[in-house]
């Protein structure tokens, strides 16, 4: 029979030691309850509490990421939008974490969902498309601070993505296109002004500088001479037609 006690002893020893030993791992922090009462956390390591008397709950300390799940929201011009983000954030103080919330995970998915709901509300459909960092910005401190009283720290929040009506989608195409043949007309103007500026300043030196029109004429020659074909033009200089041009217009005067 003495068997059959020691056993009984041994098996009660090690229900109590594994009740009352816990092991807490490095990015962990148990909170301990005594009889109800918050006595303090506890951890990383090795943790011995009183069996029925004491017992823990564990708070993760790592980063937590977390989707926000898609919301409908309508702009400050009157665009309804659907709007997701993802967020990042950490228990900063355990306790807190513990005690001033039930479950800080699920109320911190729902502040955003509010928080990114009201930031869309009060910006324009070109805030949402051209200025994301400053509403990333604007939704992070809200959150933050909203859920400062829990112990949790919001690190980052990254809008994803903003899906905008087919309608609008259409406009905004159209719209894009318009301003690429905008775009497109002013450089060809840009450069027909040049060209011509550059045509002119080449007639001014050309017209000061008559033997820069015989190499302009000869370069001419030589341009074509190389190209194969079978019709070969000669420019006339017009200093030979000069003479003609002029008994032409004397005759005309006489008449």
């Amino acid at each position: 029979m003495n068997w059959v006690i020691y056993f009984i002893i041994a098996v009660v020893v090690i229900i109590l030691l594994s009740a009352a030993l816990k092991v807490v791992r490095e990015y962990e922090r148990v909170g301990v309850f005594r009889l109800g009462r918050f006595v303090g956390l506890r951890g990383p390591g090795l943790v011995l509490i009183i069996p029925f008397v004491e017992t823990v709950r564990k708070v993760d300390l790592r980063v937590i990421t977390m989707d926000v799940p898609a919301q409908e929201c309508i702009s400050v011009d009157n665009v309804t939008v659907r709007v997701d983000a993802v967020i990042y954030f950490r228990v900063v103080n355990a306790a807190d974490a513990i005690l001033k919330v039930l479950d800080y995970v699920k109320a911190t998915s729902l502040l955003s969902q509010t928080t990114l709901r009201n930031v869309v509300g009060q910006s324009t459909l070109d805030e949402l498309l051209g200025q994301r960092d400053r509403l990333n910005e604007k939704i992070q401190l809200t959150v933050d601070e909203g859920t400062d009283p829990w112990g949790v720290k919001v690190s980052m929040v990254e809008v994803k993505d903003v899906q905008l009506p087919q309608t609008m989608q259409r406009a905004m195409a159209a719209q894009a296109e318009a301003e690429r043949e905008r775009r497109a007309k002013v450089v060809h103007a840009e450069g027909e002004a040049q060209a011509a500026e550059k045509l002119a300043e080449a007639a001014k030196i050309i017209s000061s500088q008559p033997s820069a029109l015989q190499l302009r004429y000869l370069q001419t020659l030589a341009g074509i001479a190389t190209e194969r074909s079978n019709v070969i033009l000669f420019p006339l200089p017009m200093d030979l037609l000069a003479p003609i041009f002029g008994k032409a217009n004397k005759s005309e005067e006489s008449k």
